[in-house]
């Protein structure tokens, strides 16, 4: 009998119709039934020796709320026999309802319920809790998670032991993950968290890759790029990281249509066995980041969310380099100005932040100018080792690219049919906080634009990183800067910005309620209370609209 041994993860679901991702344990007929007769059923395709299936379910009507269950095979696998926790559901949108999305990045897996967590509650824990315990809490309609789903290159304890197990550790690359099984290793240590299971079964959710996906500062440069390749390991751990992507998080952030006309995702399902498949396709992207698109746009009603690669995209040759191939940045453009006046708010997800604290902007695009070359071959050298070890490798080390981003969202914001907001949402900088730009040039949009960044979820928050990103943040840090940018001769970003709220510090996620042309912002950080339990605490809320 096939048994259920991840998910079920509700990912896409618009007014009418949802998808539903599952991993069984052997080849079967996954099924979904919904409560109002609403349904679909899909074979499991298989990789690696895994059995997964992305059930597209139909039938939904407008405005509803619909438990539903899993079978596999026709015997029901979910709810969990015995489940503490209420029926999962699909929510479907009416026409003028609000739209609240929820949004961090850079989660470590929860460890187990009777050890202690070194880190502090997690967040999504605590949201799940919350929305569980009470039937009338606020939920947000969609979950957007910017990145760092899974640390390949900072496994816990107990995936240490089973590494262990399975091969020698004193061997590169030790305690890391190496292969396609070892990333499924961290998904089902991540997503089998229970309260983490109920909440992706019940919140559709949105996802993009970072950095830790793969390994630390992955595609930082050129010359980064040459020694990994140079690396025995780094080959298998990349193509895996690129196939187990594709399987547990891109498939999901594709509408039925789309996933109808993949030709890979019909490749892969048609044979028997889709690893030499999806190898081959993890190959090309390799190979050429062109050939592939992980970015995407989904569209709640009046919001258009469009999420960017900003790590596989890139262009590291350091005489044209840029956050976002040619194509990539072609796709971007005709995503946001497509049907404008069709949308009340443009969001960006961006897993690394457009507008960074001063320094550290002016330390990056300082960085790239000693690596492209422009204080000598001697500074070159000093600025590539500095860019590895001090992370410098934002929108901001790419300046051409922080410009068109720049003068992109001054065109999407501007003229008739222009949106409310022009949201920008990023995480991985381990702190949360606010930032408006201005256009001092009068070109700026109609618009109101924000950098919303909000991380982490679940990990860890050293105090240099509260003091650097203080500093960075405060006028000393912005004087300090401009002495960066003016040795390396770099031109002033064609915005400026300010702070308008944090910088905060904690285990948190922002929620974004978009009302008609209306926007208002929550942030919230898990905080243990008394006799161990965590809530949720809501630090900092605003209006964002005019």
């Amino acid at each position: 009998m096939a048994e259920l041994r991840l998910g079920p993860l509700l990912r896409y679901v618009d007014d009418s119709s949802a998808t539903v991702w599952v991993e069984a344990s052997r080849p079967c007929a996954a099924e979904v039934r919904g409560a109002d007769g609403s349904g679909g059923e899909a074979r499991t395709f298989q990789v690696a020796g895994h059995h997964y299936a992305l059930v597209p379910v139909t039938g939904l009507t407008p405005g509803t709320t619909t438990p539903y269950e899993v079978l596999l095979d026709g015997t029901r696998v979910w709810p969990l026999p015995d489940d503490r926790f209420p029926p999962s559901v699909i929510r479907t949108r009416a026409e003028n309802d609000p739209v609240r999305l929820a949004f961090g990045s850079c989660r470590w897996a929860a460890p187990p319920a009777d050890e202690a967590d070194p880190v502090g509650p997690d967040a999504l824990d605590t949201l799940a809790a919350r929305i569980a315990g009470d039937p009338g809490a606020e939920r947000p309609d969609v979950l957007v998670l910017l990145g760092d789903q899974v640390y390949a290159d900072e496994t816990s304890k107990a995936t240490r032991r089973w590494l262990a197990a399975r091969r020698d550790l004193s061997e590169p690359p030790g305690n890391e993950v190496a292969d396609y099984e070892e990333y499924t290793r961290l998904y089902y240590e991540s997503w089998l968290d229970p309260e983490v299971r109920w909440l992706l079964s019940t919140v559709p959710s949105c996802m993009i890759f970072d950095d830790h996906d793969v390994i630390d500062d992955w595609n930082t440069s050129a010359a980064w790029l040459a020694d990994m390749r140079a690396t025995p390991w780094w080959r298998e751990r990349l193509l895996s990281g690129l196939m187990s992507y594709w399987v547990h998080q891109h498939l999901g952030n594709l509408s039925p249509a789309e996933l109808a006309a993949d030709p890979l995702y019909a490749a892969v399902r048609d044979t028997p066995d889709g690893t030499d498949e999806l190898r081959s396709f993890a190959c090309r992207a390799d190979a050429d980041p062109a050939s592939v698109r992980w970015s995407y746009r989904r569209d709640f009603g009046r919001v258009r969310l469009l999420m960017v690669d900003t790590r596989a995209a890139r262009v590291l040759d350091e005489e044209a380099r840029a956050m976002l191939h040619p194509g990539e940045a072609r796709w971007l453009r005709e995503q946001a100005l497509e049907g404008r006046g069709s949308y009340d708010h443009l969001l960006i997800g961006t897993s690394l932040p457009w507008l960074l604290p001063h320094l550290v902007h002016d330390a990056e695009a300082w960085n790239a100018a000693l690596c492209r070359g422009e204080r000598g071959e001697r500074w070159a050298r000093f600025g590539e080792d500095l860019r590895r070890r001090a992370d410098l490798e934002h929108w901001a080390a790419f300046p051409p690219s922080f410009d068109a981003l720049a003068a992109l969202i001054a065109e999407a914001g501007s003229g008739e049919g222009a949106p409310a907001t022009v949201c920008v949402l990023s995480g991985d900088v381990h702190h949360a906080y606010v930032a408006e730009p201005t256009w001092p040039d009068g070109t700026g949009p109609d618009a109101r634009v924000l950098q919303l960044t909000c991380s982490p979820v679940h990990n860890a928050i050293h105090m240099a990183i509260r003091l650097g990103f203080r500093f960075g943040w405060s006028g000393a840090g912005r004087w300090l800067g401009r002495r960066f940018a003016g040795h390396g001769a770099c031109p002033q970003p064609p915005v400026d910005w300010r702070r308008t709220g944090g910088p905060w510090f904690g285990n948190q996620l922002m929620t974004l309620t978009l009302r008609g042309r209306s926007a208002r912002l929550r942030l919230e950080q898990a905080r243990e209370q008394s006799g161990g339990a965590a809530r949720l605490r809501t630090v900092a809320e605003s209006q964002l609209t005019r």
